[in-house]
């Protein structure tokens, strides 16, 4: 920190240099005897350095979230999100996914998972102002091959189902060209992806969106019961290079996740019953902006979806959203959220 940027006594200043005291952070975490001991100022000359300096950082980085809210061209970030190719599900979670953060998928089996992450890669190349970044995808695969018949079939549905998007726009858009799939076997891999190809991609605007596909299986095969400790510090280590890039880039980070069974009272004759939970436990929740679970039930989807079966998005936790949910269904087309259900 340039101190002479802080409204201080040049005697204030000249002690600072000669205690090799360089940042406002030091001055703020150290405590006034300690202060004082490094300086050899006065009781009343460390208050006025510690006022001054936390006056200049709130001045300068202090914003409230009611400026967040309406000062949309400052904070753009803030408001825009990417679309889920469906009016339906924008609806429900105000836009989408948030552009800075970590979103977790996470449901069972054949509950459409895969099918919404493929959904979100092609809508980022749309241009922004139909619900895009206009930029490409990464996409890490942990588990099965990359779906790339599905890909090719989801492109070519792309103007039935985008119908509000004229086609000329559609048309310029080389959405297998925008999506660069990786396969990571095991955390070290996917770590050495996020650290060094990933960024390489971001840095050449070729893509603002990463997907992982999923999150679990690697951190199930690799450690067992006995290791809780060293999988959190693996999950919090791999967090925290994910929310780097999604913040450094304004780019958002979907990870699929899958479910467990955990035993729950019924409440009725002491029985007790099973309910689906995220894995990978509170570790991995706690590096979350957004989790949304969807699960797939045994209906048949009302008309005109007939034929299609009927699943559920919940938005399970959010900052900005409600716990809330609707119906949607998978068909050749995409995912179609169902509207007044």
């Amino acid at each position: 920190m340039d101190w002479d940027e802080v409204e201080l006594n040049p005697r204030i200043i000249s002690a600072l240099n000669q205690a090799n005291i360089k940042s406002a952070e030091t001055v703020l975490t150290l405590s006034v005897p300690e202060l004082l001991k490094l300086t050899r100022l006065s009781v009343d000359d460390v208050r006025c350095l510690q006022t001054a300096v936390a006056g200049t950082i709130r001045k300068n980085a202090m914003v409230t979230a009611l400026e967040l809210r309406d000062e949309k061209s400052r904070f753009p970030s803030q408001h825009q999100k990417l679309s889920f190719g469906c009016g339906v599900l924008d609806r429900l979670t105000r836009g989408g996914i948030p552009l800075v953060g970590i979103t977790e998928l996470a449901g069972e089996s054949s509950a459409g998972k895969t099918q919404i992450a493929l959904q979100l890669c092609l809508t980022a190349q749309y241009p922004v102002q139909y619900g895009g970044l206009g930029a490409g995808a990464v996409y890490i695969c942990t588990e099965d091959a990359f779906p790339s018949k599905r890909l090719q079939q989801l492109i070519t549905s792309q103007q039935k189902l985008r119908s509000h998007v004229p086609s000329d726009v559609i048309k310029t858009i080389r959405f297998g060209d925008g999506i660069f799939v990786e396969h990571a076997a095991d955390v070290d891999m996917l770590t050495d992806c996020i650290t060094k190809k990933v960024p390489i991609l971001l840095l050449r605007g070729a893509v603002r969106f990463i997907v992982i596909d999923s999150i679990a299986a690697l951190f199930r095969c690799e450690f067992g019961a006995g290791d809780a400790v060293l999988k959190a510090k693996h999950l919090q280590t791999l967090g925290a290079k994910l929310h780097a890039l999604s913040s450094r880039f304004t780019a958002p980070v979907l990870c699929i996740n899958q479910v467990t069974d955990t035993m729950t009272d019924s409440g009725h004759l002491g029985l007790r019953g099973k309910k689906a939970a995220p894995a990978l436990g509170i570790s991995w929740a706690n590096q979350l902006l957004m989790r949304v679970t969807v699960t797939r039930t045994s209906q048949e989807a009302p008309q005109p979806h007939t034929g299609c079966v009927l699943r559920t998005l919940e938005v399970t936790f959010a900052p900005h959203l409600p716990r809330s949910s609707c119906y949607y269904t998978v068909d050749s087309d995409g995912v179609k959220g169902i509207d007044g259900q």
